[in-house]
This record gives structure tokens, C-alpha cells and sequence, in this order.
């Protein structure tokens, strides 16, 4: 887990929630047998990205949570134990667009805890989610995936920021936007 704790030792937190959250993150990573495992019963760390086509931010409807995010979700065998490749992956699934890393973009933008209610069989955990910025030129191929969310669209900056539902996502779509200049 070198890379991980590579990845979190370059995080610069800009308030209290972020503080607190690579504290727990960093904690975690020292508790968890395999960190990047959804069967991790209490936490996991998840990737995420804000998907940008140097103007417009592209959120997906969270069927289940019923809100405006980034794409995100569970590290795969495939993705080598790299949150970043998780992040790039999930953004491609979640918006049908080919993206790649934002070129000079702190790696990570953003990290964030938020807790996951139990569903069915699987008990409330928490998501300890490492979020990247990533780029797209073809955003005409945007387009949903109905397994995950109820809509994809793009949105001004201005847009996003009024639709998120939480300060943390106000917070990584304000570190995007000012990494692009907007």
C-alpha cells in the first residue's frame, strides 16, 4: 500500500473536514488488512473524479443517494491497487466520455470521508474516497449508465456548485474549478 500512502502524504487539506478526514484515511490505512477491499466490513477507500472538459463539469444523478456527484466507486483487481486508474475507470463507465488525469492537477485534488448506510445484507460503512481531476475532449460522448445513476449532464461551475448537496462536494468542485482558471 506504498502508493496509497504515497498518495494521501501529498494531500494539502484546506479546512477541518479534509483535516480530519486524511487523519482518519491515514489511520485507517495503518488498520485495514486490505484497504481497497469493498469486504473491509467497518471502511474502504473508494477513487473518484471530477470530469471536466476545460469549461463544464460533468455530475452524475445518484440513483441511490438521489444527489449531484462526481463518478466514483470500488477499486478492481484491473486497477492494480491505483485509486487513480480506479477513478479514471469509473469516470469512463460513469459518463461515456474517455478521460484522462488532468495534466497538472494535484494528485489527489480532494479526499473525503462520508458514511454509507447499510443496504440489504452489506452494514453502513464508510467510503474514505480519494478524488482526482480528470479530462475529457470528446464530451459529445457523454452519456449515462442506468445501473449506477438516474442522469449524466454537464454543468457551468456556477451550475455544479449550486446543485451540490454538501460542502465537501462544494469544496472539490471549487479546487477543480480553480485548477482549470474558471
Amino acid at each position: 500500500m506504498d502508493r496509497l500512502e504515497a498518495l494521501l502524504s501529498a494531500v494539502i487539506p484546506v479546512d477541518d473536514k479534509e483535516r480530519a478526514d486524511l487523519a482518519l484515511m491515514q489511520a485507517q490505512l495503518g488498520l485495514l488488512p486490505a484497504p481497497l477491499s469493498r469486504g473491509q466490513p467497518s471502511a474502504h477507500f473508494t477513487g473518484s473524479a471530477v470530469v471536466s472538459d476545460g469549461t463544464r463539469v460533468a455530475l452524475v444523478h445518484h440513483r441511490k443517494l438521489g444527489r449531484w456527484l462526481q463518478p466514483g466507486g470500488h477499486a478492481e483487481e484491473a486497477d492494480g491497487d491505483d485509486l487513480l486508474a480506479t477513478a479514471v475507470r469509473e469516470a469512463a463507465e460513469e459518463t461515456g466520455c474517455k478521460v484522462a488525469p488532468h495534466p497538472t492537477a494535484p494528485r489527489p485534488l480532494d479526499v473525503d470521508v462520508h458514511p454509507i448506510p447499510s443496504r440489504g445484507t452489506e452494514p453502513a460503512h464508510l467510503h474514505l474516497d480519494v478524488r482526482f481531476l480528470v479530462l475529457t475532449d470528446q464530451p459529445e460522448d457523454l452519456r449515462g449508465d442506468a445501473a449506477e445513476s438516474s442522469d449524466v449532464r454537464w454543468f457551468d461551475f456556477d451550475e455544479a456548485l449550486h446543485r451540490a448537496g454538501t460542502s465537501e462536494m462544494r469544496r472539490l468542485l471549487s479546487k477543480a474549478r480553480a485548477v482549470l482558471g474558471i
